[in-house]
Order: C-alpha cells, then sequence, then structure tokens
C-alpha cells in the first residue's frame, strides 16, 4: 500500500530542525513519508538526514511584497501537487496562511499550529488589518488547528472557526530526554541569560538596561548572556551595531546562535525572557525549566503559562525596567540551595505538563482520524 505523504512547511528549515524534529521521526518510524518544505539554510540537510525529503521554499518571512507572496503561493502549488501530499502541517505565520490556502484548493487535508499571534494583532494598521483578514480567511478552511494558549484559541473562535475542530498544546513541548536536569556551576557568579531573536518586543532593551544597572551595583559578581538570531532585516530588530555596543562596554556578552543551548543554560543561574511580543510558549524558557533552571518572564500571554510564580521563577510587568530588576535581584541574593530547589519544582512542572511526547501524540491522533 502506497505510503501516506505528509508536508511539514515552515519558514526557516531551521524552525523545523530544531523545533519538529522529533515529530518528523515519529511521523516516519509510523510508516509516513514526510517531505520538509522551508527555504534553503543551512539546516536544511540536517532535515534530510531524519530521513525526510527536503523541498525549499521561496519565502520572505518578514516581506509585505505581494508579488513574492504570489510567488510562495505558487511555489506550495508545485510542491503538493508534485509530491502528492496527503496532509499539511502548517508552522509559522504566512504558512499557516498561504500553504492552507493552497492546500484546500488541492483538497488536502491542513493542520495548522499557532503560535502567537505577533505583532499583527498588538496594532492596528493597513497592513496588520490584511493579515488579520487573511487569517479570517484561510484559518476557516483549514481542518484542524491547534493553539498554544487560551487567548489565541478565542480570538479565533470569534472568526467564526468551529472549535469542536481545534485543540490546545503545550507550546511545542521540550524533549525530557535531551534536557536534563544538570547541577548548578560552583563559581560565585549569577549568571542570567535571554534566549530569543534579537527584536525589541522580546525585551531585550529592558534586559540590557538591567544588565547596566545590576553590573554598576555588583560589578562582576553578574553576567548577562545574550543568546539568539540578529535579523537587522526585520523592522522590529535590535540592531546588530546596539548589541556590539553593549558588548564592548562588557555590560552583555552575545554568544550568536546555539545549536546545544543546553551547554550554554547547564553554565547560568536563570533563563529571562522579558518579552511583551505575542508569545505562543516560548520553547526557550520551556527547556530552561527542564533543565531545572529558575525562569524570569512577564505576565503575559503566552509567556506566564510557563512560570508558576513565586515557586518556579517569577513574573515581571511588561517592559518594566524596574520590576525586571527587582526579580533578578532576588535571584542574585538566593541562595544556591534555594535556586536548586525552584529549579527542580520547574522541571516537575515541565514534566506533568510540557512533555514533547503530548504534543506528538496529539499530532498522530489527528492524522490518523483523517484516513479512518
Amino acid at each position: 500500500m502506497k505510503k501516506k505523504i505528509i508536508a511539514i512547511t515552515a519558514n526557516t528549515s531551521w524552525y523545523i530542525y530544531n523545533f519538529r524534529r522529533n515529530t518528523i521521526l515519529t511521523l516516519i518510524e509510523q510508516g509516513y513519508e514526510v517531505i520538509a518544505c522551508a527555504p534553503l539554510d543551512k539546516y536544511s540537510s540536517y532535515i534530510e538526514k531524519l530521513g525526510c525529503v527536503h523541498v525549499p521554499l521561496i519565502m520572505d518571512q518578514n516581506g509585505k511584497n505581494p508579488l513574492k507572496d504570489l510567488l510562495t503561493l505558487f511555489c506550495f502549488y508545485k510542491v503538493f501537487k508534485k509530491y502528492k501530499v496527503d496532509v499539511v502541517l502548517n508552522f509559522t505565520p504566512k504558512n499557516n496562511i498561504y500553504a492552507t490556502i493552497v492546500a484546500k484548493l488541492l483538497n488536502i487535508k491542513v493542520i495548522n499550529n499557532i503560535a502567537g499571534l505577533g505583532t499583527a494583532f498588538s496594532s492596528k494598521n493597513f497592513l496588520n488589518l490584511v493579515a488579520i483578514n487573511l487569517y479570517k480567511y484561510s484559518q476557516k478552511k483549514a481542518d484542524f488547528i491547534f493553539f498554544q494558549n487560551k487567548e489565541d484559541a478565542i480570538i479565533f473562535k470569534s472568526f467564526g472557526i468551529n472549535e469542536s475542530n481545534t485543540d490546545i498544546l503545550p507550546g511545542s513541548g521540550v524533549d525530557l530526554r535531551r534536557f536534563n536536569v544538570c547541577p548548578v556551576h560552583t563559581d560565585n557568579v549569577v549568571r542570567f541569560a535571554l534566549v530569543a531573536r534579537m527584536l525589541v518586543d522580546k525585551g531585550v532593551m529592558q534586559y540590557i538596561e538591567c544588565a547596566e544597572n545590576l553590573k554598576s551595583k555588583y560589578g562582576n559578581r553578574v553576567e548577562f548572556l545574550l543568546v539568539g538570531f540578529l535579523d537587522d532585516n526585520n523592522p522590529r530588530a535590535v540592531h546588530s551595531s546596539i548589541i556590539e555596543k553593549w558588548t564592548n562596554k562588557d555590560i552583555v556578552k552575545y554568544l550568536g546562535v546555539s545549536d546545544s543551548i543546553e551547554d550554554i543554560v547547564s553554565n547560568v543561574d536563570c533563563v529571562v525572557l522579558p518579552s511583551f511580543y505575542r508569545e505562543g510558549v516560548p520553547k526557550s524558557l520551556l527547556e530552561a525549566a527542564a533543565m531545572g533552571r529558575p525562569l524570569i518572564t512577564t505576565d503575559s500571554i503566552g509567556c506566564k503559562e510557563t512560570v508558576i510564580n513565586n515557586v518556579t521563577g517569577y513574573l515581571c510587568e511588561p517592559r518594566s525596567v524596574s520590576d525586571l530588576c527587582a526579580k533578578m535581584e532576588k535571584i542574585i541574593s538566593m541562595s544556591k540551595e534555594d535556586k536548586v530547589k525552584m529549579g527542580l519544582a520547574g522541571r516537575q512542572y515541565i514534566e506533568r505538563n510540557f512533555d514533547e511526547r503530548i504534543v506528538v501524540d496529539k499530532y498522530l491522533n489527528v492524522i490518523s482520524d483523517f484516513f479512518e
């Protein structure tokens, strides 16, 4: 019998490899043929080593040029037709919209993943209204939609989406076999890390300002790390020149992008994400908590789900430098024993609620229902 073909689409090969690797491996194990459709980058070859086919996608993920987006639509059409795809799993915004429209024209089943709503729903301007209407139009056509928080689900249900064809996932989940609790480092330096794309909405500037304030107070007793993509082409980017300026002043250390984030997290005391972006559930926070590290993040949609306040970490007010500093000072003044206790509580919380196997099993169940 011919294998059923599953296409997984996203706006970068990096995303598919780092966030959906175990989904691909499980689908192949279950007897499906998997096509990964994303723009070419160095992770495209890594994806093929998993045992699936990588098909290059033409996409300008940050662009607003309708002609380029038409090219993306045509690219999806060619790929889905050529490979005779049975089910499409979409991730990231443009894929959720454009791949859905094309797949339904071809009568292909679609499962979308709405991992936060970003800036499109946070401010009203012409382009954002266009994006919202594209979401409304396309998501009504999807066969099933996974959300990562209940607030986003409520918004989309107001668009007329059938609630019975939706579910809420615990983010992207965490591979608990890979991200294990590790010992706290033994020197007397308290280290913080922000792991995210270097965007204004991720709270990078608030973090840097706190780093400057706390460095002036505690000197070499504290360190502040930045880890993640620089994207100077993104209109919401914290420009590389700004990062370089603060690095040269020895306020922060920028470590770039890492494929072994556990090596960095194992050497820090706390992972911080002061985001005021409409997040899904930030994977960097889930991974850090799984490794037994306290978290500091904002009391905002997507982020607040990762922390039990005062138990596994601290919630702070979005955009508030003073509140963020206060929460970071709590970590600085905390004994190693209390940090370990808070971190272990975080690990237990992740085990109960954010195991990646929960996510993969939910996908398998929906896909198998399509073929009954």
